[in-house]
């Protein structure tokens, strides 16, 4: 799951950095070997030592049911921030839509359309390297926008989710999971986990839900946290019982950051300070272009609270 984020000066070198670190042959060894390198995001388990490539793959699976009435050969989804494009071609196989798959990393859209040239799917499956801010479609052109975990790399979050409703036809779909601080955590009590990716706040689930509601769309969250404190305790478990195999893939730089790190993700998760689960929101009636576009923010004005990134 790459990170798209808006325009401007400052949002434009956090873009730039989160491109370099995504793109880092560290970074790919690491998703590779230890997620399995298809569906690099949080896992819904159905017990704590399952393989993490498994509960990643579905999550997707669980993310589609929600939206399954919507999708069929004559569907198309937008899939924002798509990475190694494994959601894009779950969905086109699984359902036979169309998927317009938008990420940050021209290094990931290669390598997403080389396995979609693979499994016969890029028929089905365009790829797009762009910013999830400035989305370069038509409104209400889609029937599905979909992302996991994006959202919690991009600085404008409000803007990123209004420009989503923008593209969404009326009575079409969004469903998004992201990495959230608990309502009640103190930023600084996450900062040190966060800092290794260089992220600098959070949203929550009620801040999601308060902006979901001021764009018109009817919405639900489901909140899957314990399945975020088994995601990091099995990431913590995997890198240190390969910690020999994965010298050989990865830098000792990295892996050694990884094992300091991976350790502060396992206790904040597991004491309650992060948040993590899929969000469900419907669009029922048209907006005024003005309006879609980018609509007032219901948190504008007051920091956001905490910040994430996997």
């Amino acid at each position: 799951m790459s990170d798209l984020t808006s325009g401007g000066s400052s949002a434009a070198d956090h873009e730039e950095s989160t491109r370099r670190y995504y793109e880092s042959g560290d970074v790919d060894a690491f998703y590779d070997a230890v997620w399995g390198g298809e569906d690099i995001h949080v896992g819904v388990y159905a017990h704590p030592h399952e393989a993490i490539a498994g509960a990643s793959h579905r999550t997707v699976q669980h993310a589609a049911d929600r939206v399954a009435d919507l999708l069929g050969p004559d569907a198309t989804v937008l899939d924002l921030g798509s990475g190694y494009g494994g959601s894009a071609r779950a969905l086109a196989e699984r359902f036979g839509c169309r998927v317009v798959a938008v990420d940050l990393s021209e290094e990931h859209n290669r390598r997403h359309r080389a396995a979609n040239t693979r499994r016969g799917l890029d028929g089905l499956i365009e790829v797009v390297t762009g910013s999830l801010n400035h989305l370069p479609y038509e409104a209400e052109r889609f029937d599905v926008v979909w992302s996991l975990e994006v959202l919690c790399h991009v600085e404008d979050r409000d803007g990123a989710l209004a420009e989503a409703v923008r593209v969404l036809r009326p009575g079409g779909a969004l469903v998004f999971s992201d990495i959230m601080a608990a309502e009640e955590t103190p930023a600084r009590a996450i900062r040190p986990a966060l800092s290794r990716l260089g992220v600098q706040s959070l949203a929550t689930p009620s801040s999601y839900l308060e902006t979901l509601s001021a764009l018109g769309l009817k919405s639900d969250f489901e909140d899957r946290s314990a399945d975020l404190a088994t995601h990091y305790a099995r990431l913590e478990q995997e890198v240190r019982g390969r910690t020999p195999e994965l010298r050989g893939a990865i830098s000792p730089a990295y892996l050694d950051d990884l094992l300091a790190n991976l350790p502060l993700w396992t206790d904040i998760t597991r004491r309650g300070l992060l948040r993590w689960g899929l969000f469900h929101a419907r669009r029922t009636a048209s907006r005024s272009p003005g309006a879609e576009r980018r609509p007032a923010s219901p948190t504008a004005g007051r920091p956001d609270p905490a910040a994430g990134a996997h």
